[in-house]
């Protein structure tokens, strides 16, 4: 997940110190975090951006899937220690889920799953909702470690405002080959691979039809589709070709834009991220 900050040091100090995540990489133009090692977010430096105007597509929120309910408290913990405040917290039947923003009011969600075998379903497809948290009983379970997040902490999934729901899952589901998971959230879709509860939300929360936001704003440059082997980069790569999506090769990564003008970078997993 690459963004474009308008402040370098002070968006690195959130997410370093707030979130707990680690530096990785530091240059002039750019901030590299992650925990144990891989990366997570990058920051990309561009003082002269303007802000994503509101009612744009857009990032809703970027989500962090920390290992367990243990490392869920104590993120909750280092929140309200650094008194950074919450945008929500929800009990989602699939997860449990922390919301704040950073410093430059990009959405970010930090969650720990459920077991898999526990996630309800309904109508044939999963059940979830938006219910209240219990913050004092996930303070009681919180890990007493102060460290940064644990190994194990990764990219749960990306939540995306795009301009329309059908053209979306169009390209996302249509071209990229991800399946449907959840449509009965208003005004959005939920989409995965592999049977996860969803990958990719997308929602039209900011308006039918919503415009980009004009080229260089700061907030979201691109997110990553990581996927097994380079073989399977090429076989997509073509998929998207063939569906007249402009591509631009970085490597052995793809980078393009979905349908909302969100921009992607396909990989493989044994490559570096970019």
């Amino acid at each position: 997940m690459r963004l474009r900050v308008g402040d370098l040091d002070g968006t690195r100090d959130f997410y370093e110190r707030v979130l707990g995540l680690e530096a990785l990489e530091t240059t002039p133009a750019l901030a590299r975090l992650g925990a144990a090692g891989k990366s997570l977010v990058e920051l990309a430096f561009a003082p002269e951006a303007p802000p994503r105007p509101r009612r744009t597509t857009g990032l809703f929120h970027l989500a962090i899937l920390v290992p367990g309910r243990a490392e869920l408290g104590a993120a909750l913990r280092r929140l309200t220690d650094a008194g950074w405040g919450l945008t929500g917290a929800s009990d989602h039947l699939v997860s449990e889920a922390l919301y704040t923003s950073d410093p430059e009011g990009n959405g970010i969600e930090i969650y720990r799953d459920r077991p898999r075998e526990d996630w309800p379903r309904t109508g044939g497809e999963l059940k979830m909702d938006t219910l209240p948290l219990d913050l004092g009983s996930l303070l009681a379970d919180a890990d007493p470690d102060r460290a940064p997040l644990a190994s194990g902490t990764r990219m749960g999934h990306v939540h995306l405002n795009v301009a329309g729901v059908a053209a979306s899952e169009a390209f996302y589901c249509g071209v990229l080959g991800f399946e449907p998971t959840v449509r009965s959230y208003p005004g959005a879709l939920f989409v995965s691979a592999g049977g996860y509860h969803h990958h990719l939300g997308l929602n039209t929360w900011v308006g039918e039809g919503a415009p980009p936001p004009p080229e260089g704003s700061r907030g979201l440059v691109r997110f990553e589709v990581v996927l097994p082997e380079a073989a399977e980069v090429e076989a997509v790569a073509a998929w998207l070709d063939g569906a007249g999506v402009a591509i631009r090769r970085e490597g052995e990564a793809v980078a393009f834009v979905d349908p909302s003008s969100n921009g992607l970078l396909l990989r493989a997993a044994d490559s570096a991220a970019m």
